[in-house]
This record gives C-alpha cells, structure tokens and sequence, in this order.
C-alpha cells in the first residue's frame, strides 16, 4: 500500500525522492563533483602575491569585496580563478543589451536554437578581452598596494592569461553543469564560492559574541532571517495575466472552434539581481578613481580623499547616509530601467497576437500593449522597492546592531535563495518528467 510522505517540507522531500532516481542521483552527484573542482581551482595561486598585504587590502576597500563573492573567495586568495565568472555575467548583460539594438543580433535572436548558440558564442568569445582587460586592470592595482611584487612584462602577461584561462575553465564547468547536471551551472558556481564564504561570516559572528555583543549578534540574526524570507516571497511573487485562446480543430471533415484560457506569469522582481549590481558598480567607481589621486596615510588630505571618504561604504553617520542613499535610488532606477529593456524583448503582444492569444476585455495590438505596459510599471514599483531594501540591509543591520566585524552580503543572500530555489524546482519538474510524484511503498 502507498501513501504520501508528509513529515518533510515539499522542496526537501522532493531532494530525497530525486536521490532513489540512477539518473537524477547521477546528476546531483555530477554537480556537487564539479563545485569540489571548483574549489580546488579556487585555491591555485598566482605567483608574488603578498598575502598579509592582500587581506589588508580587502579590509579597506569594498569593490573587491563584490568581485570576490563572484569569484567564490578566488580573488581574496588572489588564485587563477580570481576573476570568478564576472567577465561571463558582463558580457552577457553586454550582448542582452546590444541584442534589442543590433539588427543583426536581433535577427539572430529570432531564428531559434541555432541563432541563441551564435549568440552564446558571440558571448564566450566578448568574455576574453572582458577578462584580459580586467585580470590587468586587477594586476595594476595590487601592484599600486605592494600586494604583487613582480612588475616584468613577462610574469605580467603570464599572470593575466593564467587569469583568462581561470575565468574560462569556470564557465566550461558551469556548462558541464547545467548539461549534465542540476540547476544553472554559472549560478551554481557563484552559489559554491559565497556559501563556501560563509565559514569565514561565521567566525566574525564568533568573535562578535565572543566580544561581548549577544544581543547584536541576535538582532543581526534576526535581520538575516527576515531578509531571507522576504527575498523569497518577491521571488516567488508574479502577477497572473489572463489570457484566452480560440483553437479550430477538424473532427468528422468539419471544422469546431473551442476556447482555451491560461495566463502570463508577469514577475514582481523580474530584473533579478542585475540592478544591485549596476548600482554598486556606479557607487563604487568615484572612489575607486579617487583612491588613485588620493593622499597617502599621515599626509594633509586633498579633495580625492574627501571624495574617497564620501563613497565608503564603513562611513559612519551622517557621511554614510550619502553612499547608502545613492545606492538605494540607483538599485531603484536600475531595476525599472532593466525591467523595461526585457519586457521590450518578450515582445508579449505581437507574440499573443501571432498566436491567437487575448486578454479578456483588452483589444488586441496597441490596447494590449498599453494594458501590459500599464501592469509590469505597477507591479516593478514593489520590485523595485524590494531590491533597494535589499540592497541597503548591510547598513541597516550595523546601526541597528552597532556590530561591524559582521559583513552581510545582500547580493549574496539573493543569489544564495534564487539558485536554491531554482535548483529545487527543476529537481521537481525532472520528478514530474518521470512521472514520479514522491510516493513511498
């Protein structure tokens, strides 16, 4: 006799019915092989780095900080894998801009499979310079710090194709990984390194109850909690669109129209993460330029150090209300502006239109278009809103806190709890594919 496991929560009870399946066992395992590779690779050096100096680098500024979460903890170790798979993301952001602008790449846009392969190769060759340009910019600053000793044209160029070469060997693992197993592989790649990095949060939540601060390591616990739930409620949340069809079917040598009706899932948060990263790159530039021309330690400070001071993310109030600010407009403008340029490329009423597709009560073409127009604006507001909340919780939770040691990723948690949940629910619809719903003898 069978009957329905029900002591589990559904996602976890999906992840042990998918462990009794050959093929779905062999995926997961291929995925979990592929992430101790990673971090194998992860822990390669590059010769002359200066450790000591390195970690003191990455305690003053916080640009490195976000490239090293991309990077799973590569670039703090400053490995081969340094750049992590940021050059893949940029390129890609690039081409996905270009695509709606580029008659050609439109046109390939449109011719199916074979046009999204081109395009994907377009991507993969635009990585390499991406990553040659970055692995030197990256190599020129821990030089300017006295992190990396060696300054001969040689060691560089070698130092910046074992880079390259670091940057694309983590692509081809994530492709190995969304072929052969489960989840999106570059996800999963950036999901490895940041979990890999909460060890190093956990003992700064050591030390600050160690220190003394019990209640603010609770309440920072407490803020962790709720931005994790409300991260997974805005992923989740969509606006359902109906939408009906009118279907001509043939039976007996005459023709039936029938009606169909379904809906469009239109997301709350359809950007993703991209707006936080836009945002922190244009908050982080002024005082990356200024950290340039600034004056050194124990000298009269100029007006790059004024500048540098002012886009520090660790200022203390009022100065930090000025960065933390900045951030939460521009994640808010990033993220309509970003949501447009996809909603643009979906192109949903002429797709509806060629598909004998209609909202009820909406006119087809342009009333159709104004309609979903009108509804992404509205519902992007409470995304929007949702990603600058987000995206200010590191500065809410220090003053609420009063701990600084804790370093609280907010672009981290969202990419942690979007792969977890993505992977979980192709992890159900393999089990769906099969036909196997989670019944135990």
């Amino acid at each position: 006799m069978r009957q329905r496991q029900t002591s589990r929560p559904r996602l976890l009870q999906a992840m042990f019915d998918a462990l009794r399946l050959p093929d779905l066992r062999r995926r997961i395992l291929f995925t979990i092989g592929m992430l101790v590779v990673f971090r194998f690779v992860a822990h390669v050096p590059l010769p002359g780095v200066d450790a000591v100096a390195l970690g003191e680098l990455f305690e003053r500024n916080a640009m490195l900080g976000m490239l090293d979460m991309f990077s799973g903890g590569a670039m703090r170790y400053f490995s081969v894998a340094a750049m992590g798979v940021y050059p893949y993301i940029t390129a890609s952001i690039i081409m996905m801009l270009l695509t709606p602008v580029i008659p050609r790449l439109t046109a390939l846009s449109q011719e199916g499979e074979i046009g999204r392969n081109k395009i994907n190769q377009i991507t993969h060759w635009l990585t390499v310079p991406l990553a040659g340009l970055s692995g030197y910019g990256q190599i020129v600053l821990l030089q300017r710090e006295g992190v990396v000793s060696s300054t001969t044209t040689l060691s560089m160029a070698a130092m910046v194709f074992a880079m390259i070469a670091g940057t694309m060997f983590l692509v081809w693992l994530g492709e190995l990984i969304t072929e052969y197993g489960i989840g999106n592989g570059i996800s999963i790649i950036i999901f490895g390194g940041i979990v890999a990095g909460y060890s190093r949060l956990a003992g700064q939540v050591i030390l600050a109850w160690r220190g003394g601060q019990e209640i603010g390591v609770v309440g920072y616990v407490i803020i962790g909690l709720i931005a994790v739930a409300i991260i997974v409620i805005f992923t989740e949340a969509h606006r359902r669109i109906p939408v009906q069809y009118a279907k001509s079917i043939f039976k007996g040598g005459r023709m039936y129209r029938q009606a169909g009706s379904t809906h469009i899932p239109l997301r709350v948060n359809t950007a993703g993460m991209i707006p936080l990263i836009f945002a922190m790159s244009v908050v982080m530039f002024p005082g990356m330029i200024a950290n340039y021309f600034a004056a050194p330690t124990g000298a009269e400070p100029n007006f790059a150090n004024a500048i540098q001071n002012l886009f520090d993310p660790k200022a203390a109030l009022p100065m930090g209300l000025f960065y933390w600010g900045l951030y939460f407009v521009l994640t808010m403008a990033f993220a309509f502006f970003y949501t447009m340029v996809i909603f643009q490329q979906q192109d949903l009423p002429n797709v509806l239109q060629r598909q004998g597709g209609f909202i009820p009560g909406i006119r087809p073409g342009k009333h159709t278009k104004e309609y979903l127009d009108t509804v992404i604006k509205r519902i992007t507001w409470a995304g929007a809103l949702f990603l600058a909340f987000v995206a200010i919780i590191p500065f809410i939770a220090r003053q609420a806190t009063g701990i600084q040691v804790i370093q609280l990723s907010s672009m981290g948690l969202i990419i942690v709890v979007g792969v977890v949940l993505d992977t979980m629910k192709q992890v159900e619809a393999q089990l769906t594919m099969r036909r196997y719903e989670g019944f135990i003898k």
